[in-house]
């Protein structure tokens, strides 16, 4: 492991569970957690947190996001009121949840000066998983083992909204037994995007259809993502098509140890 951080101040880490994990996908925190821990960070997790809101955002519902959004940010708002001598971050196991407070929230409450100072305080303390082990932590060899080819699915938000390419990338190659590879239109959406798959199904299956050619071409036995949306719209395309690659998500792989 390389985790420079280690002569710091302390850092204590909330996680920040999205929908689809805490729903669906538990064995995802599950594995974060396990990360964190094995890097010997402080973890919390506040029961009381519910959606971010982003669902009903992206629904053009906006009066609704602020409802969900604003019970958000008095959560864990919270948890940034400690003693100076640690550093607190909130986590979050997804580019697309990450990027909503981070980025649209600004756009959401942007006639509200007391409530964005608030979202300013929380923007700048909030990480996306990937991106928190590579800037905060500095760690890429988290001492994970796995034996397979992998290729990487750029999800949009991470990507596009967040500017995080290259760090899920470094990770996924600090992974002893991994052979990497690329697989082309790795950046292509996959056509999840949560409502848009149910109002534009012939065009999301369309663009689904691309990006399972890809991975299959790209001769991995694994995809690997940072957001269960886009995994949950490729491992039910695979099943259904009775190709045995397998879907997992980042922080899974890294705390898989062979």
């Amino acid at each position: 492991m390389n985790n420079k951080n280690a002569t710091k101040r302390p850092i204590k880490v909330y996680i920040f569970i999205t929908c689809l994990v805490d729903t669906f996908f538990p064995e995802v925190g599950e594995s974060m957690l396990k990360v964190l821990d094995d890097l010997g960070v402080e973890v919390d997790f506040i029961e009381e947190q519910t959606c971010c809101g982003q669902p009903a955002f992206n629904s053009g519902y906006q009066d609704d996001a602020r409802v969900v959004a604003k019970r958000f940010i008095s959560i864990f708002e919270k948890t940034l009121n400690h003693d100076s001598n640690t550093e607190t971050y909130i986590i979050c196991p997804s580019g697309s949840c990450t990027s909503m407070v981070k980025v649209f929230y600004e756009d959401l409450f942007k006639n509200s000066p007391e409530i964005l100072k608030k979202v300013s305080r929380i923007k700048e303390n909030t990480y996306e998983f990937s991106e928190f082990l590579i800037k905060v932590l500095n760690t890429v060899d988290i001492g994970a083992k796995y034996d397979g080819v992998i290729t990487y699915h750029d999800s949009c938000h991470l990507l596009r909204e967040l500017r995080v390419k290259d760090a899920p990338r470094q990770l996924i190659n600090s992974v002893k037994g991994v052979k990497f590879k690329e697989m082309d239109l790795h950046d292509a959406c996959c056509g999840f995007g949560g409502t848009f798959s149910i109002k534009f199904p012939n065009v999301s299956v369309s663009m689904l259809d691309e990006k399972i050619d890809c991975i299959v071409n790209s001769g991995a036995d694994t995809v690997v993502s940072a957001d269960m949306g886009c995994l949950m719209n490729i491992g039910g395309a695979l099943s259904r098509r009775n190709i045995p690659i397998k879907v997992i998500h980042l922080a899974q792989l890294l705390a898989s140890r062979g």
